[in-house]
């Protein structure tokens, strides 16, 4: 769907005497998603997921973003090769499902549902009073999210996956909430993580989901012969000068057909500007508005600023994103530059008219003094005490 075609329909609505009631134009788009021997297939075709996760979010309005905020996104995503998205932690505008559409990219669309605090305490998995659960009075609740979502939804072709939620552990609401999704929508798969900590409820997820495994773990899992493919909702977790080692698992994609991509933690810092003590306008994370007890920059974890400014890491997304061949294609590149630059240097030293070096020993320092330069070296090993 990198190339999408859709078809503009109009759909019009009149009344018993034929008085035209209301006009509702509509761009919709023709695709398969299905499971085949246990591989996610996008018109007959494997797909990988090149995807983020992505927050409603503006540096000076926090999440009450508008139509510009989206239009950028979408640009960065085209131009970095991403390919989908994961709507954390909750349905988004509609404008961005139409972008998504119109540019061709993937969407697991999640529902608004997280109770990460209620099964999950000081890193422990202690689910003894976790919601929902399998408690009757929230089934219909959860159950409605779900089926707001979808009746919202359903006809946006970018769409292929439906998220049960984020990080609720699991129980017979979250199942029912599968089970809606599988029976008003066979033409789509149900994704949802949590099941990994309770097994008892595998049915509920389509495919294994998790976050932060590490390559290892993901191998050992698809050389047992799953029957279901693999993908990562979260990894990386970009926070501060990070996203190393992500061809350890970009390569995985190469190795197993069930291996299918993951969603990079994330996609924009959730920051705020603000004024700071010597009057800058800055970015601002937690403790930087006198907010105590504070998770600090822990919000920072975004491949972009919060301004939408791309971070260094960009250049890892862009290129493990990119095609094996284009990957190969930019190696050769790189590797042409370098030897013309290692030529370069070598004509440059040959050409250079042996200078004469001054060094001066002192007690505790060594001094050289050539043409144009000074360099002091200390004369003691480090540690060494004279």
């Amino acid at each position: 769907m990198q190339a999408p075609v859709l078809y503009h329909a109009v759909l019009t609505l009149r009344d018993a005497d034929g008085v035209l009631q209301e006009v509702v134009p509509y761009d919709i788009g023709f695709r398969r998603f299905e499971m085949i021997n246990g591989v996610m297939c996008l018109n007959g075709e494997r797909v990988v997921f090149n995807g983020v996760n992505r927050h409603e979010w503006n540096a000076d309005r926090g999440r009450a973003i508008g139509a510009d905020d989206m239009h950028a996104a979408m640009a960065v995503f085209k131009k970095n090769n991403i390919n989908a998205v994961r709507t954390c932690h909750y349905p988004d505008q509609s404008l961005w499902y139409d972008l998504c559409d119109r540019n061709g990219i993937y969407m697991i669309d999640e529902t608004n549902l997280e109770s990460h605090g209620s099964w999950q305490k000081l890193g422990a998995v202690e689910p003894s009073w976790n919601v929902p659960g399998s408690l009757p009075e929230w089934k219909d609740c959860v159950v409605d999210r779900a089926r707001s979502m979808f009746e919202r939804d359903k006809n946006h072709a970018a769409v292929l996956i439906w998220s049960c939620g984020n990080e609720s552990y699991a129980g017979e609401d979250i199942l029912a909430m599968s089970q809606f999704f599988h029976d008003h929508d066979p033409g789509r798969l149900v994704h949802y993580e949590g099941v990994f900590h309770c097994r008892a409820f595998d049915a509920i997820s389509d495919m294994e989901s998790r976050m932060y495994a590490k390559p290892w773990e993901i191998r050992e899992y698809l050389e047992s012969h799953p029957k279901k493919p693999f993908i990562l909702c979260e990894y990386m977790h970009d926070m501060g000068n990070s996203l190393g080692g992500m061809e350890s698992y970009v390569r995985l994609a190469d190795e197993f057909d069930q291996y299918q991509g993951g969603f990079i933690w994330d996609y924009m810092d959730q920051a705020l500007r603000h004024t700071d003590a010597l009057g800058r306008s800055v970015l601002g994370y937690g403790g930087d508005f006198a907010d105590r007890n504070t998770d600090y920059n822990f919000s920072g974890n975004g491949i972009v600023y919060a301004d939408g400014a791309e971070k260094p890491a960009m250049q890892d997304v862009r290129y493990w994103y990119d095609t094996p061949a284009r990957r190969a294609a930019h190696d050769a590149r790189n590797a042409a530059a370098a030897a013309r630059a290692d030529r370069d240097a070598a004509k440059a030293q040959a050409a250079r008219k042996p200078g004469t070096l001054t060094v001066t020993e002192g007690d505790g320092n060594l001094g050289v003094r050539g043409d144009g330069f000074e360099i002091l070296f200390p004369r003691a090993r480090p540690g060494r005490r004279r």
